[in-house]
């Protein structure tokens, strides 16, 4: 597995494997790997040449400097990971160097779709994935590119930004993977503490309950969403931040509902704030 740290370093490695005739996957993320990441690099190993992988904690999408260091880090233990999974091509910048004039001044500003759900809990967040996605998208050139859809905002997000802005691209969302009670895997679950983490798992029963509600019949969105509303509400560890039904594609809620939906939560459990999803059909 070659190692690089510059931008420069990469855009030359990935239009070597281009030139090559290599089908290039990039996979970005911000390490502390999980089982959900190793998928993410499985996919792309299995579809593709070589495997890139960006490692990189981007401060821009954080809302404050306290959620930024909190963000758990082993940059040795992910690299054993991902030469584990297949990855030929690993990029590990620092943030002068993805940032080198500071927090730039020219940023991606992703639209309505960001605006809403995550987008409004967490102002410019978006904008901060989009940007760091943007420059990375950019520095690799023509790919596919791996996203889990544990961050169905976030992926419809980069989908919109690669059609808008005709980037040579191939946005490929992969599956949610699940620990054993359901808990959606995530970099921030080993911030839990044992109480917390037993409680963590109250998100996938909701969404559990909401799934229910629209099989047995529910089509408005308030009796769905109460369902969900109502199995957070008995966990007392956890604190519900939304929980709603939508159009996967528009992140509007039907009416009535019907087709391909896809139920969303987030909730503040003890210190760490945790999203998850699900789709249905209906």
């Amino acid at each position: 597995m070659e190692v690089v740290v510059t931008r420069d370093e990469f855009r030359k490695a990935t239009s070597a494997a281009r030139a090559a005739g290599s089908r290039l996957g990039l996979v970005p993320t911000m390490g502390a790997f999980h089982e959900g990441h190793m998928s993410l690099l499985q996919a792309a190993a299995s579809s593709c040449d070589v495997v890139a992988a960006s490692i990189f904690v981007n401060p821009l999408q954080f809302s404050s400097a306290a959620d930024l260091a909190r963000y758990p880090a082993n940059l040795e233990l992910d690299m054993a990971m991902a030469q584990a999974a297949g990855v030929g091509l690993l990029f590990a910048p620092s943030v002068s160097e993805m940032y080198p004039r500071g927090e730039p001044e020219t940023r991606v500003e992703p639209g309505g779709l960001a605006d809403r759900l995550e987008g409004a809990s967490r102002p410019g967040h978006f904008a901060g994935v989009a940007t760091v996605v943007t420059k990375l998208l950019s520095l690799s050139g023509r790919c596919g590119a791996y996203f889990g859809e544990k961050d169905f905002q976030q992926l419809a997000v980069v989908r919109r930004l690669v059609a808008d802005l005709d980037l040579d691209v191939e946005i490929v969302g992969c599956p949610t993977v699940r620990e054993p009670d359901g808990l959606a895997c995530s970099s921030r679950n080993r911030l839990l503490g044992p109480d917390d983490r037993r409680a963590a798992g109250v998100l996938f029963k909701a969404l559990g309950a909401g799934r229910a509600a629209l099989v047995t019949g529910a089509r408005h969105s308030a009796e769905v969403e109460a369902a969900m509303v109502a199995v957070v509400a008995a966990e007392p560890r956890a604190r519900l931040d939304y929980a709603v039904v939508v159009d996967p594609v528009t992140f509007e809620s039907p009416a009535p509902l019907s087709g391909g939906l896809r139920l969303l939560i987030a909730a503040q459990v003890g210190p760490v704030r945790l999203i998850d999803n699900l789709g249905v059909e209906t």
